[in-house]
């Protein structure tokens, strides 16, 4: 027989004191209201403490603690955060000492080239594409084509190969290359491309097999970058490493480094992982923040990097400084 329904009688159910509930938002977690000419500390520790700020306060303060226990913070990155002109941030962490490696995709270095070479980067796609000019460059061509050939030549990365020439070549924006950075500062870069993917592989003297080996060479590089993650001998601490902008290429070079550097041996549960992106895409969510790492270690920051890079450099160097109250 089907049931008839009737509206309930609620005079019948059971309440409690709202004194009695766990809640999520508390007077102590809203916005401070700093005045005109607040310093940069007082600004980040006005942010109200919930989901996003505390997310990044998370992320500043995992990556404080690296550094100050001599630990790597490694930034894997992809092509966008050079296009909104965030170069000059990781510039300056690596000279800092608190950005100890990076990684990147293919157009990651081609974007940072250009930057160093010209002073600008990134065409117009939907109309270079029309007419076949699309990354048709022949001086990032012919970069490329050398950088490929002095990494064959010297058996060293595509990464250490694109800053030794920049260098070499006395590039007239040096400061703004990322690459060239790490070069000078002796740490490892590594480019991990693929095949197909970059406007340099359609130069007429791009060599697969010299570009091959030498991302290849990156790739081995950075699983050795990864394998020290862990803590060390003399503390608890763990390395952090942080995904930036790339949806594939780099949550799935990272997922496979885990793999070698774990199984050779090494002990990655003190690692912490994070993401910055400004959607959520499945693979940095899963090879970056969860996958990899034990529950709690990983966070996602989702928003633009031209808003978001800035306050993660300011809050890192703030909190090194001692000047930031919030964590």
């Amino acid at each position: 027989m089907t049931r008839r329904y009737e509206p309930v009688d609620t005079s019948r159910i059971t309440t409690f004191s709202v004194k009695n509930r766990r809640h999520k938002m508390a007077l102590s977690g809203e916005a401070g209201l700093p005045g005109a000419g607040a310093s940069a500390a007082e600004l980040l520790d006005a942010f109200p403490d919930f989901l996003g700020v505390k997310a990044l306060r998370s992320v500043v303060g995992v990556i404080v603690e690296a550094v100050r226990h001599d630990r790597p913070v490694v930034f894997a990155t992809g092509a966008h955060l050079i296009k909104v002109g965030c170069s000059p941030i990781i510039v300056d962490l690596i000279r800092r000492g608190v950005v100890r490696a990076v990684a990147c995709n293919g157009a990651t270095a081609i974007h940072d080239v250009e930057v160093a070479m010209l002073g600008e980067t990134s065409e117009e796609v939907a109309e270079a594409i029309r007419d076949g000019s699309f990354g048709m460059a022949s001086e990032t061509m012919e970069f490329f084509d050398t950088v490929a050939k002095l990494a064959h030549r010297e058996s060293i990365g595509l990464g250490e190969a694109v800053g030794r020439l920049l260098v070499q070549r006395e590039a007239p924006h040096l400061g703004s290359s990322i690459f060239a950075a790490a070069h000078q500062a002796s740490i490892p870069a590594c480019v991990h491309v693929a095949l197909g993917t970059d406007t340099v592989h359609m130069s007429g003297g791009a060599s697969g097999e010299a570009l091959g080996a030498a991302s290849m060479h990156d790739f081995r590089l950075i699983c050795d970058v990864v394998s020290d993650l862990g803590a060390a001998a003399s503390s608890p601490v763990g390395g952090v490493w942080v995904n930036i902008g790339s949806a594939v290429i780099m949550p799935e070079v990272f997922l496979k480094a885990v793999s070698v550097a774990r199984n050779l041996g090494a002990d990655l549960d003190a690692m912490c992982t994070a993401n910055f992106d400004m959607i959520r895409h499945y693979r940095p969510g899963a090879n970056v923040v969860t996958r990899p790492v034990l529950p709690g270690r990983g966070f996602e920051v989702v928003g633009h990097h031209e808003i978001l890079l800035p306050l993660l450099r300011q809050g890192i160097i703030e909190g090194l400084a001692g000047k930031s109250a919030k964590s």
